[in-house]
């Protein structure tokens, strides 16, 4: 699940906007701070300092909007793995590549944001699952695998079943009845289920790359 960070999506244009992208851009953020369902069609255009009448000018509803956001979301993630996966190192370097990425997007993500597109925008959701239970399901077996043949991660794994895992660990963290302090810690709680994540997976020669990836992250 890209991403949901307002820096680094590709709904973030040039200096100079068209309205559709300004609508959109300012949407994505709204919906970062507040949630979905805690934002209307009204508060974005008030937010712009546009009528509500030239926002549907663009966007026929807010399942329109709420579609259109994500989508763009979703894309940018899918092009951000890919680059993680061919310009990296290994298959740890990748994988803290993705860490870093995971920090920008829920570090302005607001946790309630999955659980509000399931419940109010059901076809939405179902393309953020096929995302999810394709894509991302691709990348992270895709990854485990490359470990294991580079001699980083343990041979003895059930790849699908530790993919499948990590997978459902990502979104873990949204839940609120696992994690009832979620809005405030939700960055914590996702570096916390990842470091768990790999260290059960690595090898005594992945151990001694994750300290050293560790290392260099603080320096920074």
């Amino acid at each position: 699940m890209e991403t949901l960070a307002s820096k680094k999506v590709s709904i973030v244009s040039p200096p100079i906007m068209e309205p559709k992208e300004r609508i959109l851009h300012k949407a994505h953020e709204l919906f970062n701070r507040y949630g979905i369902r805690s934002v209307s069609m009204d508060d974005i255009a008030a937010q712009m300092g546009m009528s509500k009448k030239t926002v549907y000018q663009y966007f026929a509803d807010k399942e329109e909007l709420v579609n259109a956001v994500f989508s763009a979301i979703m894309d940018d993630n899918k092009c951000k793995c890919v680059d993680e996966r061919d310009n990296s190192d290994n298959a740890l370097h990748e994988l803290f590549q993705a860490y870093d990425r995971m920090q920008e997007m829920f570090s302005t993500m607001h946790p309630s944001v999955l659980f509000d597109m399931e419940k109010y925008h059901p076809q939405t959701f179902a393309k953020f699952k096929a995302f999810k239970n394709d894509f991302l399901y691709g990348i992270i077996k895709t990854n485990i695998e490359r470990g294991i043949a580079e001699g980083l991660y343990r041979e003895d794994i059930d790849v699908d079943i530790l993919s499948r895992y990590r997978l459902h660990s990502i979104m873990l963290a949204f839940n609120p009845e696992v994690f009832p302090n979620n809005r405030t810690q939700l960055l914590q709680i996702e570096m916390q289920l990842l470091e768990h994540f790999v260290y059960g997976l690595a090898t005594t020669k992945g151990d001694k790359l994750i300290e050293k990836y560790k290392k260099q992250r603080t320096k920074k």
